[in-house]
């Protein structure tokens, strides 16, 4: 009786076990990637091909370097709408950093990594402003970012006017490269949201950021300097910024100097559908990760059966009311529990 007692109880855990992991949306976006890729390969195979398997994979990886920080910043509770212009900007400068070294004798090495950096402290820069007005101030994040989002974008109008940065350094494009027949671009994105995941998970900070967007009263209550947990958050997102900018910038051969149109709603969405919750305190950066792969995904899939592509923002927009209404269910399930 208690052998078969004990079988029963461990069944039950494995079950209750694989219920949760079926569960989590991490778990919700590997199927979707796993159904999408073979559904549409099997109506055409040439989506099985190496090289839009690895382009798949490598041209959002940005995005979802970009949403690791978004992730960060939206589980504190706050936004930032910036995201967009300030990588405009940030790959801009990184063009015009390697444009003007070249000329100056340093070893090519040097200056493509004074120009690789130059982006991560730029971002590292905008984000302490954006953290700043909304840690220390008080200033909704939506209302301070989207300050930031009109300052950029106008300000890179105004000075760049548009115009293509031509003659890059010998070297420059890491996003071009490969190792082993996969782009640089892919261990950049899986190394980064590694890291990402087991800092959030168990550093210090990183609980903190969940404590603060939870409940910011409460962690206050219980010790936490939230003022300096979300400015510390907001730089870290701009240590990943600078670092998608660089991966954006190196992608082609030239750079155009211009804001890309809907850039910060992609890197938002890959966060929120990735299952970072809007109001705070929940989701994983290995979420936005996935999110970000399935856009690209969705977007060449329709092209590939034929569809218009355009109708990838109206999937998009389904995907997060989706995501967000089922986030508001949960809370009002936890709180009548």
């Amino acid at each position: 009786m208690s052998a078969t007692t004990g079988a029963m109880s461990q069944g039950r855990g494995l079950l209750a076990t694989a219920r949760r992991l079926l569960g989590s949306q991490e778990a919700i976006l590997l199927l979707l990637l796993v159904v999408l890729f073979f559904g549409v390969g099997l109506y055409n195979d040439r989506f099985f091909g190496w090289n839009n398997v690895t382009d798949l994979f490598s041209v959002n990886a940005y995005i979802a370097v970009a949403a690791i920080g978004m992730s960060m910043i939206i589980i504190t509770g706050n936004i930032d709408i910036s995201v967009g212009a300030a990588i405009g900007v940030l790959v801009t400068l990184s063009g015009n950093v390697a444009l003007a070294l070249a000329d100056t004798g340093l070893p090519l090495p040097v200056v493509n990594i004074l120009a690789w950096a130059a982006p991560v402290i730029g971002a590292v820069f905008i984000s302490a402003i954006n953290g700043f007005f909304v840690a220390y101030l008080g200033i909704p994040a939506i209302v301070v970012t989207l300050g930031m989002f009109s300052i950029l974008k106008g300000g890179l109008i105004l000075v760049a006017g548009g115009a293509t940065i031509y003659n890059l350094p010998e070297g420059y494009g890491f996003a071009q490269w490969d190792w082993l027949g996969i782009p640089v671009p892919v261990y950049i994105m899986v190394a980064l949201t590694a890291v990402a995941f087991v800092w959030m998970r168990w550093s210090r900070t990183g609980r903190s950021q969940y404590a603060v967007g939870g409940n910011r009263e409460a962690a206050r209550l219980s010790g936490l300097d939230t003022r300096r947990t979300i400015m510390s958050t907001f730089l870290i997102a701009g240590v990943f910024y600078g670092i998608a900018s660089a991966m954006f910038a190196t992608q082609f051969t030239t750079i155009q100097a211009v804001a890309t149109p809907g850039l910060e709603l992609q890197v938002i969405t890959a966060s929120v559908v990735g299952g970072v919750s809007i109001l705070g305190g929940v989701g994983t950066v290995l979420g936005s990760t996935l999110a970000a792969i399935l856009i690209r995904f969705i977007g060449a899939g329709l092209v590939f059966v034929d569809i218009s592509p355009f109708w990838t923002r109206a999937i998009l927009g389904v995907m997060i009311l989706a995501t967000v209404l089922a986030d508001v269910v949960r809370r009002r399930r936890q709180e009548r529990q």
